[in-house]
């Protein structure tokens, strides 16, 4: 089974990339993050001509996520945390794999810049309030897989220059904190956890020639509960999306199970 995630950033203005990923990749499900839409506005039928049934929690002009299945999400959930600001972040369901039962969550975490700003507050509310509620949930499953993007640079290692990014909501000491409390629970980060010491980006900015120069960052992850590791074949950061017309400033990441 293949699991994508990808920041699309508006699918509208991507369909064709979007149209044009499903067919080459072929992802079971495809977790879509930045959607930037309501539901009475989302291509449903681009993407049902396909074989894939669509799950939507959008919002007009900002934020959104959905769920794009060629397999059956039960339980689908869009008040996972109740959202402080209103805003279309998280959307969750169940999958099987086998025997297994697999709680499916699909994040767009606040960006949180400028730094000092309520934005930034934001941000590490919604951090806690999820966290929490990620660690009640494990008492009732603990096959997790949490995917999309993150906002977050977890390590120098992660981000073309980490000096230029010490005092961004991105790479902010405080928010990697964050992050790692969240993988505290049980969790790895399955890219880091197969590729170790490879560095590789999920975004490149549209300013200043950043993809060109490789100037990149790896906020878009999977994170995968304990129990759930021997499950995990590869993950693979498809970044051929980025060189087309009108791309999206992120990549999918594509998490295969066996």
């Amino acid at each position: 089974m293949k699991i994508s995630s990808w920041n699309v950033n508006s699918v509208r203005a991507r369909i064709i990339n979007l149209i044009g990923y499903l067919k080459s990749s072929r992802p079971d499900i495809l977790m879509i993050q930045e959607i930037k839409t309501e539901e009475k506005n989302f291509p449903f039928n681009d993407f049902k001509n396909l074989g894939y049934k669509s799950h939507v929690f959008g919002q007009k002009s900002y934020n959104g996520v959905a769920f794009l299945s060629k397999i059956n999400i039960n339980k689908v959930n869009l008040e996972f945390i109740k959202d402080e600001n209103n805003q279309s972040r998280i959307i969750v369901g169940d999958i099987k794999n086998k025997s297994q039962l697999i709680k499916l969550i699909n994040i767009y975490v606040p960006n949180g810049n400028p730094i000092g700003t309520k934005k930034y507050e934001y941000k590490k509310n919604w951090y806690n309030s999820f966290t929490k509620k990620i660690k009640n949930t494990l008492i009732k499953n603990e096959n997790i897989i949490i995917g999309g993007d993150f906002n977050v640079i977890p390590e120098e290692i992660d981000v073309y220059d980490y000096k230029k990014y010490e005092n961004d909501a991105l790479f902010k000491l405080e928010i990697r904190k964050k992050y790692r409390e969240l993988i505290n629970l049980g969790f790895h980060d399955i890219y880091r956890y197969f590729k170790k010491d490879k560095q590789e980006f999920t975004f490149w900015d549209y300013m200043a020639g950043a993809w060109q120069k490789n100037h990149g960052m790896r906020i878009d992850h999977f994170l995968v509960s304990t129990n759930l590791l021997t499950s995990i074949k590869n993950i693979n950061i498809d970044k051929k999306p980025r060189s087309k017309i009108k791309p999206s400033d992120h990549v999918p990441i594509e998490l295969i199970l066996n």
